[in-house]
């Protein structure tokens, strides 16, 4: 077998004299750092390759778990200006990036700078500066290689030296390093504490891409060319009078081209058996593939950079099957993963001395997470608040005593959920203020407001009973009554609207379903005891006009949502896959600009449940005033 494959790569050429392949290697020669410098001060693409990562990882920074006070400390020493360490932390990052290394040194008062820093003895505001040193500032003699040294592979003093002479020494508990690219064979470079340069493995793909748009460029003022055949040519330029001759000639020629669109040319253009005389021709070059050629070298360059080319050219895809937010998305849960896998770690003396020094302790219960470096659009954040309450709604059940969850437990985690994710602001301040939706009551002028709507609509609720009692299934149409619609119809108003629904109008529906169903299995809800519901202030709120004309007010509930989906349930069908829960302003919105109205943010409260059959006639019945 052996034999074989020999033969087979004699014929072949593989392995031989003839494989170009055989005279490839790799050698690694490192590039100068004053080069380095050049082109991140030159070069857009090596800036880029350098700064979008640092950008990324610090752009959002970071949000602090605490008490409200004890966060406000937190931010106070890292916003402070002889400390900044988010811009801080960001020029070592793209200084180790750019140079292979970096130091941030800590001035704490705690010690001296050649001691080492005791964390348990720092006080509070001990914390005076960071700085921010490159490799070239900073110089060290020994290696630390004692095995079993929280230090071990670091210099066992860093060294800072100014033009006055004067050296300062530091210990590596009071500086937090920054690599580049990390050098993993440490044989290769047994007292190197630093790292490479991220722009030494992308210089080539770099190289290339600049070139191709250099060459391109290049190309342009030849991309077209006039071409005129002159008979005996040579002899014209036999001597210096024949020669100005047609260089005049064809100056005269070009301006008659320029002034009157046309060329006058002696002869028939060399046609013919007996053609005689000159000839032009226009010659062209044609950068149809051009683009993406110069595309794919961009590609390259963002690919050895692990940048995606959607981030580093700031362009979204194009073309069918184009996946530029999923591939955006990839790449910042990427750049989140390196911020708790190796931000994080690097940063932790720096928050131990930050916490101590905005503090005066160390309480183990503070901590941080990065902020999500991805944003979600409002449509987005409203679509999750739904998918939460959908779930929510399946687990408490429809009341009938066979849910899950009791509805206090899930409404408390619920609450939770929507505090940290941001959708409702306020809510924890109104929670603690107001107390649990459960246990949420209305005012006195809105529960007698309540009550009169109740009468109004109680002989109609019993006439619907007395008549579904042993009736058929029917059409359903559900809604509720906005009780406090004086102040909705005075938001409106100010917001430039001429006319509005009148007050009786305002309502939400929770479900217009013409399918038939049994009334009797729908069950009641209700969130107070008068059957009132209160939507609280905040909260995603959207102004939108439907078809047909209608302009509203969209807003998330919960409860809303749950509710349409418990009579879903019982074999309620909507025209509409998706429920948004809201409240029609207006018809006739006139020269109001809607993306410019700013929506209702107050308080919506709501009163009972009215079942009636569907009104395919309903508009009918609706004025403004």
């Amino acid at each position: 077998m052996l034999l074989f494959d020999r033969l087979q790569n004699f014929v072949s050429g593989l392995g031989t004299s003839k494989d170009k392949k055989v005279s490839t290697g790799y050698v690694f020669t490192p590039i100068d750092p004053a080069k380095l410098v050049a082109m991140h001060r030159s070069d857009w693409m090596a800036r880029k390759v350098v700064d979008i990562i640092p950008d990324d990882m610090t752009r959002e920074w970071r949000e602090w778990k605490a008490d409200e006070g004890v966060i406000e400390l937190l931010e106070a020493v890292e916003r402070a200006p002889q400390i900044n360490v988010q811009a801080k932390v960001n020029e070592a990052m793209q200084l180790a990036r750019l140079r292979g290394g970096a130091l941030m040194i800590l001035g704490v008062e705690s010690g001296q700078m050649n001691e080492e820093l005791v964390l348990d003895r720092v006080g509070k505001d001990a914390l005076k500066y960071v700085h921010v040193l490159g490799r070239d500032q900073v110089s060290y003699e020994e290696i630390n290689r004692d095995i079993t040294s929280p230090y071990y592979g670091e210099p066992v003093m860093w060294r800072v030296s100014s033009k006055d002479g004067i050296q300062v020494d530091i210990h590596p508990s009071r500086v937090i390093k920054f690599i580049g690219a990390p050098i993993l064979d440490k044989a290769l470079a047994e007292n190197e504490v630093w790292g490479d340069s991220v722009l030494q493995v992308v210089y080539d793909a770099l190289q290339n891409a600049a070139s191709s748009q250099e060459h391109t460029a290049s190309l342009i003022p030849e991309a077209k060319t006039d071409v005129i055949y002159i008979p005996n040519l040579s002899q014209h330029l036999a001597n210096t009078t024949s020669t100005q001759k047609l260089t005049e000639r064809f100056t005269y020629a070009n301006t008659l081209k320029s002034m009157f669109n046309m060329l006058l040319l002696e002869g028939n253009g060399g046609t013919g058996p007996n053609g005689v005389g000159e000839k032009w021709e226009q010659k062209t070059i044609n950068f149809g593939q051009f683009p993406e050629l110069l595309r794919q070298y961009l590609q390259v360059a963002a690919g050895a950079a692990d940048i995606p080319l959607v981030r580093f050219l700031q362009d979204a895809p194009s073309g069918l099957g184009s996946n530029g937010e999923v591939t955006l998305k990839n790449y910042y849960d990427r750049v989140s993963a390196d911020q708790r896998n190796k931000l994080s770690p690097s940063l932790w003396r720096f928050d131990e001395v930050c916490i101590r020094s905005a503090t005066g302790t160390r309480d183990k219960s503070i901590y941080y997470e990065w902020a999500p470096l991805y944003s979600q659009t409002e449509k987005e954040r409203a679509d999750v608040f739904k998918t939460y309450a959908d779930g929510a709604r399946q687990l408490v059940g429809n009341g009938s005593g066979q849910e899950i969850i009791t509805r206090e437990a899930v409404s408390k985690a619920l609450a939770n959920r929507i505090v940290e994710d941001g959708n409702l602001p306020g809510l924890a301040e109104a929670i603690e203020e107001y107390g649990p939706i459960e246990e949420q009551e209305p005012s006195e002028e809105e529960l007698a407001a309540a009550a009169t709507a109740q009468a109004a609509t109680r002989p109609q609720q019993m006439g619907n009973a007395r008549q579904t009692a042993d009736a058929a299934p029917r059409s359903l149409y559900v809604s509720r009554k906005v009780i406090n619609a004086a102040d909705i119809i005075a938001w409106a108003k100010g917001q430039g609207f001429k006319t509005t629904l009148a007050a009786d109008d305002l309502h939400v529906t929770v479900i217009y379903s013409r399918t038939a169903v049994d009334w009797m299995k729908a069950g009641q809800d209700y969130w107070n005891e008068d059957g009132t519901l209160v939507i609280p202030p905040g909260g995603p709120r959207v102004i939108s006009k439907f078809d047909g004309g209608a302009v509203v007010l969209e807003f998330a509930s919960a409860s809303l949502s749950w509710r349409h989906m418990e009579l879903k349930r019982i074999g309620a069908e909507t025209s509409y896959p998706d429920y948004s829960p809201h409240v029609t302003i207006t018809y006739e919105p006139r020269e109001v600009d809607i993306d410019k109205v700013e929506p209702y943010r107050g308080k919506i409260v709501f009163g009972p449940e009215i079942f009636a059959e569907v009104n395919d006639d309903w508009k009918a019945g609706v004025s403004e005033s």
